[in-house]
């Protein structure tokens, strides 16, 4: 199993804050890893410096050995470095299928000009959209909603989406961002075994940002956890979830509860 993406001394500061401090770990092809922490630990903002919505205040991201830290976002993610959001990035007044369409344009060889236009390159861009939108639907098993409107449908439909329109680019690396929060245990489950299908049946390495426990648990290879912008702990979930330093994270130390 060989490294995808390298985090190597990662550096985030905001002013006098130190959001991330001297972060480092790697990403093998193939897995899923999970980044945990409390609250205000430090994980969105790592998420941004890896898809390069944040620029670094030091250290570098590597993808395929090659930088990708503070480059454009669109750039990163033309480069199979892709990020969904806690709030769903959703077309509210568009179908399901055409907002897996639209979220295509990454991938579009014509031009604005060409679309305007009704080129033959325009044309069988849009043409090609519409048959991967309709492989999509099909492989997450929304069939069922495919002409929904976004804006009526449930939060696990709608999790279910953002995960439609992060594949729709064709990622090699998606990054989630906490997709099970607002879910049900039945929601959960079933977007746990979607993420897995992703890896498994697509060959999509998955780095996950959440706060679900039993969830991360279930379908994590690794964890990574920061607590106050540092990096902690890293291992399978069973070793983290004997490791004292994160237990004392989570829960606090002895010490701690009796006012010490």
């Amino acid at each position: 199993m060989s490294n995808l993406l390298e985090v190597r001394h990662v550096t985030r500061k905001f002013g006098g804050l130190t959001a991330n401090n001297n972060i480092s770990f790697s990403v093998n092809e193939n897995e899923i890893l999970s980044v945990i922490g409390p609250n205000g630990a430090g994980k969105s903002t790592l998420f941004k410096m890896i898809s390069s919505f944040l620029p670094t205040s030091s250290g570098e991201v590597l993808y395929r050995g090659e930088r990708i830290s503070n480059l454009k976002p669109h750039t990163v993610a033309r480069m199979g470095v892709v990020r969904t959001f806690q709030e769903t990035t959703i077309f509210k007044s568009m179908t399901v299928r055409e907002s897996i369409v639209v979220a295509q344009h990454l991938r579009a060889k014509a031009s604005l000009a060409g679309y305007f236009w009704g080129t033959k390159s325009a044309r069988e861009d849009v043409e090609s959209f519409g048959r991967y939108a309709d492989d999509l639907i099909d492989f997450l098993g929304i069939s069922a909603i495919r002409n929904e409107l976004a804006s009526n449908l449930p939060q696990g439909n709608l999790r279910a989406l953002g995960l439609a329109i992060g594949l729709a680019t064709d990622p090699k690396v998606l990054l989630l961002d906490e997709p099970f929060a607002g879910m049900n245990h039945d929601e959960t489950m079933r977007m746990v075994q979607l993420v897995r299908k992703v890896r498994d049946d697509r060959g999509v390495t998955v780095l996950l940002v959440e706060h679900d426990m039993p969830a991360v648990m279930s379908i994590s290879d690794r964890i990574i956890v920061l607590n106050f912008g540092e990096m902690i702990a890293e291992g399978t979930p069973t070793e983290i979830q004997n490791n004292q330093k994160v237990i004392e994270a989570y829960l606090g130390s002895a010490d701690d509860e009796i006012g010490i």
